[in-house]
């Protein structure tokens, strides 16, 4: 086939589009023809394809269209809307890029349209189809149809007042873009993410401006302190020549010191110049900060402005929210709404410590840092530690969990919400966890990061409150995971209420400074595939509002932080001497006993193969029984390795998720139509991650690999996972694992959509391994060092705090941009959120049969009084022999 062509860059779709039509005309109207047939209605990619091959008959003449230009801009096309005579495209030639245009079925003419207008044809295919299928409900089931009538709240106006609406001109159109016009952008897709390093361009251009451009550094360097007391310069150093002259003395005073003199041997005499401690611990630190900053003041390059703000004593006190779920240090784990979320928050703030304590003691300070994971305390807490007020993290000195419990006008709620019905409760704990914050932590944080949609909104409505930078982890936006959620409000919200998260992503979404990210494709996707932020840059949701433009990948504030795996849990096999030996028994029998239990089931005859291993959910999209299917089909593969598969359970009739049981039942089928027994062994769902841990290992020993086969996975822990036990692993080429691994050097890509392809693959590297053991080595060899290089929390933590430092810097730049921005998210809250989470059911207590908890944890523990406040405080955070 030949190569499809792109449009010239200079060109539209508006542009080229007719010229495309022209060229196959007598073909496209019999098309445009079809595509109205049906009348109003929604096409995707492939039904726009499956329509065409229909016109268009004789393959040479379908081909030859298709590897045209028309060919191409369809290829573009993510959907299509059709309004007899119309259909509008909306076309996306790049991530992050999108333009619209409409066809006139009748005459083939072709005219660009906005964001808005594409939106309204959408509206009126939604509004007048569930119109219809509602009033044919009606109809049967009571007899008459629903007037369209005055509403009086929310729920009535989705129900029976959508018909006209749009048609309504004045329908609430929301456009964040209106009042973001100013900030710097950036243009190209390939920069989409790296946030931070364009920050520091934009502020090199800034300070470079004019001679009293760096007047704002100074001014900023002069706002900080630590409760009260005054870091790196004093008022003494006002201006930018004074600081300059001021540098010059400080560099050449203690250039003739030993490197390692400590900051004190000299403290007093820069303080007589105008300087205050933070500028390091050594005469060598302290000159090397100072000839950075000395450099920024005189000619600011990206690099000396990222290592400058590397070292500023911005932040050490850092809040971070997980509300939903049960989130606690043990047993939690497969609680509802509790999973992933809760290991990558924990391991965050173990990073976060470490960082912050050689950070402060780099920078001559006597300060212990402060971290509270806020989420939510939960008195009927399942026999886990949820209704404990205060637990010190594990591997932490000045960590800590904080829990305030949801209220009502009747008091504590005491069992569990669900993370869809959360929204009505966050405004009252926002602010019973602000008063805590403060009081736990005598002063405000320096910096918040909120995680998820709720926890999210959380962290953006104090970060407006105290004035603090704001950084938010969405994890997973769930407009993304359900197929047309947003035009499908109409059925999905009833139960999942996704109008108040939605709102509530927008909110957090536009407030934060920062957006990290895990990989590229979380926030612009790929080439096919829109990311789940760039999916909130223009939507409807019919009834509610229309956002023109919700939220622009383009801006600087998207960073890609990639977590790592704990690494005193997760180590290479070849560190024999940290290796779990424990554990070895049990994971003799859960690979090879050949008795069948609830814990695994089939067995492999021959234990001197490798092992081909995979671990995750049972789920569709996690695409295990596609793996299972690929390895019974491959007769090649089968001779090389064994498969072990860990995931859901046996048994599908004691499974509580249709999904998972119905993957169940087709596990069984496959290993019975392959005649799997004796290549295969299924193991239940483990959650103990330090077995896990020596299970990856194990595997190693055995030179086997692992695979993670996702139809689309957002980012791929288990990648990281099995990556940093040094195990080669072939991972999706949809998502995120795509960007971890190199392929075909520190791992391999599969494509989850061509088993064929990918169990070939699979078994050419078995194949090659065998005919040369080192190959093996050199892939996990090159793994590790992928691992290594991108892929651990050291690099996380410094990048993260890194943002909080330089971030905090770029907001008082833009101060007077984001505080016309933040009245518009004001209103957004006060008109719309508000509204909408009065339709969420407030949860009522059930009864339950006396309490099932050790009594030690069933109390809740009191609110501190202001008497014995102070002395807590020293207990918690004023000793450095605080419990870890």
């Amino acid at each position: 086939m030949a190569t499809t062509p792109a449009l010239k860059r200079s060109e539209s779709i508006a542009d080229s589009m007719p010229e495309a039509l022209r060229q196959s005309r007598y073909h496209m109207k019999r098309c445009f023809a079809k595509y109205i047939e049906q009348g109003k209605r929604m096409m995707k990619l492939h039904n726009l394809m499956d329509e065409l091959e229909k016109v268009i008959d004789d393959p040479a003449e379908r081909n030859h269209v298709l590897e045209g230009l028309l060919g191409y801009i369809l290829c573009t096309t993510m959907e299509a809307a059709v309004v007899p005579p119309y259909i509008a495209f909306a076309t996306r030639q790049n991530p992050g890029f999108w333009e619209y245009v409409k066809v006139n079925a009748n005459d083939l003419s072709v005219d660009g349209i906005t964001a808005t207008e594409y939106l309204k044809f959408k509206e009126m295919i939604v509004d007048e189809s569930w119109y219809r299928k509602h009033c044919s409900f009606y109809n049967t089931f009571y007899g008459f149809i629903p007037p369209i009538r005055k509403v009086k709240t929310h729920k009535d106006y989705l129900c029976v007042n959508m018909k006209c609406r749009a048609k309504d001109e004045y329908a609430l159109e929301i456009d964040f873009g209106a009042v973001d016009f100013s900030t710097p952008r950036l243009t190209l897709s390939s920069s989409i993410g790296n946030g931070l390093s364009y920050v520091s361009k934009f502020l090199t251009s800034k300070l470079n401006a004019s001679s009293m451009s760096a007047q704002c550094l100074v001014d900023y360097l002069l706002t900080l302190n630590h409760q009260g007391d005054k870091l790196m310069i004093n008022e003494t150093l006002s201006t930018v020549a004074k600081l300059q002259a001021a540098l010059v003395v400080a560099e050449a005073s203690i250039s003739s010191l030993p490197t390692d003199t400590p900051y004190q041997s000299f403290e007093l005499r820069f303080k007589e110049w105008g300087f205050e401690k933070g500028w390091g611990d050594t005469a060598e630190r302290v000159r090397d900060t100072m000839r950075t900053l000395s450099e920024v003041l005189q000619a600011p390059d990206p690099s000396n402005i990222e290592k400058f703000f590397g070292r500023v004593p911005t932040v050490f006190n850092i809040v971070l929210f997980s509300v939903h779920g049960y989130f606690g240090q043990a047993d939690v784990l497969g609680l509802p709404d509790t999973g992933g979320q809760v290991v990558y928050v924990l391991d965050q703030v173990v990073a976060f410590e470490e960082e912050l304590l050689q950070r402060i003691k780099q920078q001559g300070l006597n300060v212990k840092p402060q971290i509270l994971v806020l989420t939510r305390l939960i008195p009927d807490a399942k026999g886990t530690k949820c209704n404990q007020e205060l637990e010190p993290i594990n591997n932490t000195k000045h960590s800590h969990i904080l829990r305030v419990p949801f209220r009502t006008e009747k008091g504590v709620l005491n069992q569990w919400v669900s993370r869809f019905d959360i929204y009505p409760y966050l405004e009252r704990y926002t602010q019973d966890a602000s008063d805590k914050i403060i009081e736990l932590m005598e002063g405000k944080p320096d910096l918040i990061i909120g995680n998820y949609t709720d926890g999210n909104l959380v962290a953006s409505l104090m970060a407006r409150k105290l004035g603090i930078t704001l950084g938010t982890i969405a994890h997973a936006l769930e407009k993304t995971k359900y197929e047309d959620s947003d035009i499908k409000l109409k059925e999905l919200d009833p139960k999942y209420h996704f109008s108040c998260q939605f709102t509530a992503d927008l909110i957090a979404m536009n407030s934060a400074d920062f957006v990290i990210t895990s990989t590229y494709q979380e926030i612009a996707g790929s080439k096919d595939r829109p990311g789940q932020y760039e999916s909130h840059s223009a939507f409807t949701l019919p009834g509610l509002y229309r956002v023109a433009s919700g939220i622009n990948v383009f801006d600087p504030k998207f960073n890609i932080a990639a977590p790592g795996a704990d690494q005193s849990v997760y180590f290479p096999y070849t560190e024999k001497q940290k290796r779990l030996t424990d554990f070895r028994p049990a994971i003799e029998k859960l690979l090879f006993s050949k008795v069948d239990n609830d814990e695994h089931i089939g067995y492999l005859e021959d234990r001197t193969k490798p092992i081909l291993f995979t671990m995750a959910r049972l789920d569709t999209v996690k695409n295990t029984t596609g793996l299972t299917e690929w390895f019974g089909k491959n007769k090649k593969l089968r001779s090389l390795v064994n498969l072990v598969v860990v995931g859901g359970s046996f048994d599908p009739t004691k499974s509580k998720d249709r999904e998972e049981a119905a993957e169940i039942k087709k596990m069984h089928v496959l290993i019975e139509k392959y005649q799997l027994k004796g290549q295969i062994r299924w193991i239940a769902a483990q959650t103990d991650r330090y077995r896990n841990s020596e299970l990856y290992r194990t595997i190693a020993d055995s030179k086997g690999a692992f695979v993670q086969p996702a139809l689309y996975e957002a980012f791929g822990l288990t990648v990281i996972e099995a990556m940093n036990c040094g195990l080669p692993t072939f991972a999706t080429s949809q998502g995120g694992p795509a960007e971890i691994i190199v392929d075909g050097i520190s791992g391999f890509h599969i494509d989850p959509n061509n088993g064929d392809e990918s169990s070939n693959k699979i078994a050419n590297f078995f194949q090659k391994c065998k005919e040369d053991p080192e190959h093996w080595n050199r892939i996990s060899a090159q793994g590790l060092k992928r691992i290594y290089e991108c892929y651990t929390w050291k690099i996380y933590a410094n990048k993260v705090l890194n943002m909080g430092s330089i971030y905090t810097f770029w907001r008082t730049l833009y101060k007077d941009q984001k505080q016309a921005k933040q009245r518009y998210i004001d209103t957004f809250y006060n008109l719309e959120f508000r509204n909408l989470i009065k339709d969420v059911p407030i949860k009522i207590d059930e009864k339950t049969e006396g309490p099932k908890e050790r009594p030690e944890r069933v109390k809740v523990k009191p609110q501190l009084s202001q008497r014995r406040s102070q002395s807590r405080l020293q207990k918690l955070f004023g000793s450095s022999n605080s419990q870890s």
